[in-house]
């Protein structure tokens, strides 16, 4: 038997505040929620979202403090898509590497994370 892959873990100051965002953008279901740690679980994985009382926003572009994850999500209509992250708490970044594939934005704690119409299973395009 083969166990579900159990995704990353973002620290943030707020668990259930960012699980809660990402049940907007991506779906799945809150399936443990403590003071301390929620987990957003989906057919085949999980995201978890812990509390770090000292945690720090990354600051990209700028490497003083590094993005510590990033997380990208399909989306067939960038626009549509971005309105509606938008509306849940997203805020666009002021850098667009490839804003005709990739939609760069910070989460509610600051984490980056994309929208894309982009697949393959290459890998990223070299100018992200």
């Amino acid at each position: 038997m083969t166990a579900p892959f159990w995704g990353p873990t973002l620290d943030c100051p707020d668990p259930l505040a960012l699980a809660s965002f990402y049940r907007v953008v991506a779906g799945g279901e809150l399936a443990v929620v403590t003071d301390s740690f929620v987990e957003l679980r989906f057919d085949a994985f999980s995201l978890g979202f812990q509390r770090d009382l000292n945690y720090r926003a990354p600051t990209w572009p700028d490497p003083r403090i590094p993005q510590q994850a990033h997380l990208d999500f399909s989306a067939e209509d960038l626009d549509a898509e971005q309105d509606r992250i938008v509306a849940a708490g997203a805020t666009p970044t002021d850098v667009q590497p490839s804003p005709d594939t990739f939609r760069v934005f910070l989460d509610p704690a600051g984490h980056p994370f994309c929208l894309t119409t982009w697949r393959t299973p290459s890998g990223p395009p070299e100018s992200r």
